[in-house]
C-alpha cells in the first residue's frame, strides 16, 4: 500500500509541476524530419551546454555579404517552419544576408505559452552558440529576426545581455504577456540597437493590443532607431504575404543594419 501511495504522489507531482526544460525528444523528431527533406541550406549542429541543437545555415547568393541573420521561430515550431521562418531563411540570402535558423526550446503541443517561462533559461546559450558559429565564419555583422514567442525570447536575451554583439533586431508579431520575461514592451525598455516592430493589420489580439505599449517601451529606452510597421491585410503568419514581409525586412536591414564592408 505504501508503494502504491508513493507512486501516486510521484505521479501527481510530475503532473502538477511546471515543465522546466525543452522537449529534447520533440527536438530530435523535428530534426529528423527536417534533415531528411532539406532542400535549401545546410543542417549544422550547435552545442550550447554541450547538447546538440539543430540549425539551418544558408549562404548569401550575392557577390558581397551584408551580414548574417539569426532566425528564430515561434512557439512549438522548428527552424524550417513554413510560415514566416522558411521565407526569411531561404529568401534573404538572395538579398545578401546569410541566415542561421536555430531550433529554440520547445514543449509538447498541449503546452500553454505560460509554460514556456522556465525554458527562457535555455535561450541565451543557444544565441551565444549561434553567434559563436557565425563569428567562426568570419561574420561580425549579426542581426536577429524573430517571430511570435521567438520574438519574446529574443527581446529577453537582448535586454538581459547588454554586452551582446547583435546590431539589429526584427520582431514579427510581438505579442503581449503579463510574465516579465515574455513582456516585449518591458524588454524593449532595455534595448537600444535598431529595432523593426513588424506586424499585420489582422494579427493576433495580443499583438494589436500592445502596439502602443511596445512603442512606449522603446521610447523609454531612448531608442531613436525603433520603428513600427503594420502590413495591411497580413495575419500573424503572413499567409499569402511572405514576399511583402521579406521585402520589408530586407529594406529595413539595408537601411539600419548594413556592415561596414557592405556599406562601402
Amino acid at each position: 500500500m505504501r508503494g502504491l501511495c508513493t507512486t501516486l504522489l510521484i505521479s501527481i507531482a510530475l503532473i502538477s509541476s511546471p515543465l522546466s526544460a525543452s522537449d529534447k525528444a520533440k527536438e530530435q523528431r523535428w530534426a529528423d524530419q527536417i534533415v531528411d527533406t532539406l532542400m535549401v541550406g545546410e543542417a549544422i549542429w550547435l552545442e550550447p551546454r554541450d547538447e546538440p541543437v539543430l540549425a539551418l545555415a544558408t549562404e548569401h547568393t550575392t557577390e558581397k555579404a551584408k551580414g548574417a541573420a539569426i532566425v528564430v521561430h515561434g512557439i512549438g515550431a522548428h527552424p524550417n517552419w513554413p510560415e514566416v521562418i522558411h521565407p526569411l531563411r531561404s529568401r534573404l540570402p538572395d538579398h545578401g544576408w546569410m541566415t542561421l535558423s536555430v531550433q529554440m526550446p520547445i514543449l509538447e503541443n498541449q503546452a500553454d505559452a505560460r509554460d514556456y517561462e522556465p525554458l527562457f533559461a535555455e535561450v541565451a546559450p543557444r544565441f551565444e552558440a549561434a553567434i559563436a558559429y557565425l563569428r567562426e565564419q568570419g561574420i561580425e555583422n549579426i542581426v536577429i529576426l524573430a517571430h511570435s514567442m521567438g520574438a519574446a525570447m529574443s527581446t529577453h536575451y537582448l535586454a538581459s545581455n547588454p554586452d551582446h554583439p547583435v546590431r539589429g533586431f526584427v520582431g514579427i508579431g510581438m505579442n503581449q504577456s503579463k510574465i516579465d520575461k515574455m513582456d516585449n514592451a518591458h524588454n524593449l525598455e532595455k534595448i537600444t540597437i535598431p529595432v523593426l516592430d513588424l506586424y499585420g493589420s489582422r494579427d493576433l489580439e495580443g499583438v494589436m493590443a500592445s502596439v502602443k505599449q511596445r512603442a512606449t517601451g522603446a521610447a523609454r529606452a531612448g531608442n531613436n532607431n525603433y520603428r513600427q510597421v503594420e502590413i495591411e491585410g497580413a495575419d500573424h503568419f503572413f499567409n499569402g504575404m511572405a514576399d511583402t514581409m521579406v521585402k520589408r525586412v530586407s529594406r529595413w536591414l539595408d537601411n539600419q543594419a548594413l556592415g561596414e564592408e557592405a556599406a562601402r
